[in-house]
């Protein structure tokens, strides 16, 4: 297993260590659920560093990147994030990515790990000087109602104007780092990138407000479930379109990209599942890689499922029919049947991330 920059401090923290798509990350420290309501009500630190991160600078290769994506990025304004996804020719998600907008020459482009080898090889293939800068960056994840009110104490009086998906360069230490506010949570966050050097001393800084605690991957894929968000290789990948995952609000039709005539196809057929919510009516909770059910047919699949710490109910994903995605609808999973019905993301409406 590849170790982060942050492995040690994740040892001395307690943090059990598992293996992740190859690489050493925490699941929890004092508990899933507590890490996850301490998120919800103060600020956790996550380490991230396993994503991987892009440099694209030059007009030229913004444009090439361009084409990759179902996003107007051109028109990106500096100082401002957007998420898409890069597909296939198919029109298959090859990964979904957060596009940060540096300057009208720079682009920073943040990838999942799972998938990070086959875009490193896109993204070269279509944007050949391209740096990959994702063996020398650590990714720090401040997430919380009080993030904003700790990082400004930290010295890091940079982020107090930054609105949703928005980002800024600012310096710790004397070094160049990137903050951008976006997040995973469903609560107002910062995600800190910088070089692996400063990982260790940052992450114990921070950790000397009382109001800040660390928290692993468990609190992490509840919280974004809470919220309706995918996580890639388990509720996307390369056999699900943008259709599909319920994306269709961010295409940017208007102009060429790989994928695009597929899609177009797709969209026009309208015979495919759609990526919908589901709920239980207790702590009992659907498990991915279900069975979904309607009147005794198998009609779908479970992709992620979990109790819901701050709802109070199992909460799931799953690709239905599109008929049957209309909140309330009844369903069953599993093989003991459990009652479900459909519901509208996100799960937990209370987040702070446009606060």
């Amino acid at each position: 297993m590849r170790q982060t920059p942050l492995f040690e401090q994740h040892q001395a923290c307690g943090g059990k260590v598992i293996d992740f798509h190859g690489w050493a990350l925490p699941i929890q420290y004092t508990g899933i659920i507590e890490e996850h309501v301490h998120t919800r009500n103060k600020v956790s630190l996550f380490d991230c560093s396993h994503m991987g991160e892009f440099l694209i600078r030059g007009e030229r290769s913004i444009a090439a990147f361009d084409r990759l994506v179902f996003s107007d990025i051109i028109g990106l304004r500096p100082g401002r994030c957007r998420y898409s996804a890069i597909l296939n020719p198919q029109a298959g998600i090859v990964d979904d990515i957060i596009v940060l907008r540096l300057t009208e020459s720079d682009l920073y482009v943040v990838t999942n790990a799972t998938p990070l080898e086959g875009v490193a090889r896109t993204i070269r293939a279509f944007v050949p000087r391209a740096q990959n800068l994702s063996d020398d960056t650590a990714k720090i994840d401040v997430q919380g109602p009080l993030s904003r009110d700790v990082l400004v104490r930290a010295g890091f009086a940079a982020v107090e104007p930054l609105r949703y998906y928005t980002c800024c360069r600012t310096e710790w230490r004397g070094e160049p780092i990137l903050i951008a506010r976006a997040g995973y949570t469903g609560e107002l966050g910062y995600e800190m990138y910088i070089p692996n050097h400063l990982a260790g001393p940052l992450w114990e800084t921070l950790l000397e407000f009382d109001e800040v605690q660390p928290a692993g991957l468990g609190a992490r894929d509840t919280l974004r479930l809470e919220m309706g968000y995918t996580l890639y290789g388990q509720d996307v990948d390369e056999s699900k379109t943008t259709l599909e995952a319920g994306m269709g609000r961010f295409i940017f039709w208007e102009r060429g990209f790989i994928g695009r005539d597929a899609l177009c196809v797709h969209r026009e057929k309208h015979d495919y599942c759609v990526r919908t919510g589901i709920r239980s009516f207790t702590r009992q909770t659907p498990r991915q890689g279900q069975d979904v059910f309607h009147e005794h047919q198998v009609v779908g699949v479970v992709t992620s499922g979990s109790f819901g710490p701050s709802v109070g109910y199992g909460i799931g994903m799953a690709y239905v029919p599109a008929e049957l995605t209309t909140p309330g609808t009844p369903l069953t999973v599993g093989p003991k049947r459990l009652a479900v019905e459909t519901a509208a993301f996100p799960f937990y409406k209370h987040g702070t991330f446009r606060d």
